[in-house]
């Protein structure tokens, strides 16, 4: 009952801030509530209102009066262009994360508790000065008594509570639209909000996050691209991070990027390439790379490299949707409309039945006007919304899974148009993805899968002949109509034969580990299937 009152009455607080911000038409959307849309105009509040702002702009104030999950929530929808009319999405995406610090006696308090020892013997100096605060937790500048200097993350004192009741509010609303809202089975909003809740709740596991930054660490090892910072495991916590302080310029300061001399071309070009060997090379990409994530280490300005911070959404994908998604870009940018389309069907991102010389015509139409262009300046967002647009006529449903994807990317498209107005994304990416297409279908990529495969072959191979006889016996009888098989040949009870002479003669290993009678065997029963099949 206590939880029931306190939902009526967040309800009613969301309500008090949708009427301060002109939204209350928001509430008669719903196809149910249209025919009493007229009542709008008979509520006293509307009499004498003054003219109101964008559509859009009110949306994104109401959210961050509306409190940090909600801001959360509208940043995820900002790069949902299909869920949302562009002017929408365009103000979403302005939503920052930033919140006003808690306390620092508060934030002593978790990392004694998380810690189990005094601040002061945890650590040499600690900055009561937050340098950043955030919605789910907030950093301080620290040293270590070893003096290396960190930084410390603390998670927010009671987050968890309030994410957990405004996150049963959201699928309260995602139930109900799923209900009354014919749309809801393509854009699936539960779904949607259970992939929010998951990204959200793993966000507030600091050790999740200080693995995936020592994953990422360990993939960009010696990289001159990218530098992720190390992790102090000793002090680290599920509600604390201590991690290795780093010192460069905001990556949005393109003026101190210039007077350090910075050269900017490289700088976006490197950012591009950054993105898709995180994607396609090791298939886990930081998936919120926006300007307050990223900084650039001056000393080398020729060749600048990035530094990164903030690991708490990662990203990746399956093989599939990995060859999808790399086949899909290539096929758009040669203009292979129905490669597009097919790709489209066979990865299920459209359903089964829909006609492909439909589907390709309509991409055709939106896309030609697009080309029309120079590659650079043809952005990969504005694409994407296009694509969305038209396969939205034609049921595509939405893919939780590419969601990050789509953010990160269009998160490093704006950085790197930033950084370089004249940045030709495509002839950045494609040399990259055309090299990843080759490596997955080349003899390097058959080697490797046959390595892969190795141990569950050797477990395999023991089982081979009495799988074997179990098969030939199980087939000695040919059907009435069919006329017997040939006699075995004469070289099937030899290759047998030298199998087991070769399992006597063979202690050591032989290719890939394996001894070398096992290979015998194989070859054994090979040739005698192959008889077998032959008849």
């Amino acid at each position: 009952m206590i939880a029931r009152l306190r939902q009526l009455w967040r309800l009613w607080h969301i309500q008090r801030v949708l009427l301060r911000y002109g939204l209350d038409e928001l509430v008669f959307t719903p196809p149910m509530l249209r025919p009493l849309a007229f009542l709008l105009r008979l509520m006293p509040w509307r009499w004498f209102r003054r003219p109101q702002d964008p559509l859009g702009q009110r949306i994104r104030c109401a959210l961050e009066d509306l409190g940090p999950i909600f801001v959360k929530f509208g940043q995820a929808l900002s790069t949902r262009p299909d869920l949302l009319p562009p002017d929408i999405a365009v103000e979403l995406a302005k939503l920052q994360d930033r919140v006003p610090p808690f306390p620092a006696d508060q934030a002593r308090v978790v990392i004694e508790r998380a810690l189990g020892c005094p601040l002061d013997e945890a650590f040499a100096h600690f900055e009561a000065e937050p340098l950043a605060s955030a919605s789910i937790a907030q950093v301080h500048a620290a040293r270590l008594p070893d003096g290396r200097e960190v930084v410390v993350k603390v998670v927010r004192p009671q987050i968890h509570r309030l994410i957990d009741r405004d996150i049963e509010l959201l699928y309260l609303v995602a139930a109900l639209a799923r209900r009354y809202w014919p749309e809801a089975r393509r854009l699936r909003p539960v779904e949607v909000v259970r992939e929010f809740d998951k990204t959200l709740h793993d966000e507030l596991d600091l050790m999740r996050e200080a693995a995936n930054c020592s994953q990422l660490r360990r993939n960009f090892e010696g990289s001159e691209l990218l530098y992720v910072p190390e992790i102090h495991w000793p002090l680290t916590r599920r509600e604390v991070l201590v991690q290795e302080r780093i010192h460069g310029i905001p990556v949005a300061d393109v003026p101190a990027l210039r007077e350090a001399g910075v050269d900017l071309v490289a700088l976006s070009e490197r950012g591009v390439e950054i993105f898709f060997t995180q994607v396609f090379r090791h298939n886990f990409f930081h998936a919120d790379m926006h300007p307050g994530n990223i900084f650039v280490d001056p000393s080398r300005p020729e060749a600048p490299r990035y530094l990164a911070v903030d690991f708490g959404i990662m990203g990746s994908l399956t093989d599939e949707d990995q060859r999808y998604l790399a086949e899909n870009f290539l096929a758009f940018f040669q203009r292979d409309y129905r490669r597009v389309a097919v790709l489209h069907v066979e990865s299920g991102w459209v359903p089964e039945g829909t006609r492909v010389d439909e589907f390709e015509a309509a991409i055709r139409t939106v896309c030609e006007p697009i080309f029309a262009r120079p590659l650079k300046d043809i952005s990969f967002g504005q694409v994407l919304l296009r694509l969305f647009q038209t396969a939205r006529r034609f049921q595509m449903e939405v893919q939780p899974q590419l969601v990050l994807l789509q953010k990160t990317l269009l998160n490093i498209e704006g950085l790197g148009r930033q950084l370089n107005p004249d940045l030709d994304l495509w002839r950045t990416a494609k040399p990259f993805l055309e090299q990843w297409m080759r490596d997955q279908v080349g003899p390097k990529a058959v080697w490797e899968r046959l390595r892969d495969e190795a141990p569950e072959l050797a477990r395999a191979l023991p089982e081979m002949p009495r799988l074997l006889h179990r098969y030939l016996q199980a087939g000695s009888g040919p059907p009435p109509s069919l006329s017997p098989p040939p006699p075995p040949p004469p070289v099937l009870a030899p290759t047998l034969f030298l199998s087991g002479a070769l399992a006597a003669w063979a202690e050591g290993p032989g290719w890939w580990g394996l001894p070398w009678w096992s290979w015998g065997l194989w070859a054994g029963a090979l040739a005698a299937l192959a008889w077998r099949c032959r008849g």
